[in-house]
């Protein structure tokens, strides 16, 4: 019996990096949802913009939060606002690779 009395503890400590890497899974998950919703804010501002006859791309631009305007991309073409934007991320050469992007569309 004396043996086993450090055993949940070893145990725990064995699961310990297992746990904290699907933290950091979760949260790299929520990055990217929170990243879409922005992309996605923006391309709508940038869309009722053009509709308006004003700076689609600025209105994009504006509407997204300061660590999101550096890295991302407004493009304007025909009727047509699409926003690119790489998410937060804690591993530097993720992020490029889970950019979202969203589309907004006027009709003219």
């Amino acid at each position: 019996m004396r043996r086993e009395r450090g055993q949940a503890a070893i145990e725990l400590l064995g699961a310990l990096p297992v746990l904290v890497g699907l933290g950091l899974a979760l949260a790299q998950l929520l990055a990217v949802g929170y990243a879409a919703v922005l992309a996605g804010n923006a391309a709508e501002a940038g869309g009722l913009a053009l509709a308006a006859g004003a700076d689609a791309r600025a209105s994009a631009r504006s509407a997204l939060p300061g660590w999101g305007r550096a890295g991302a991309t407004v493009d304007v073409r025909d009727s047509r606002v699409t926003v690119r934007l790489p998410p937060p991320s804690l591993v530097s050469g993720l992020a490029s690779r889970l950019e979202v992007e969203s589309t907004a569309s006027v009709a003219r």
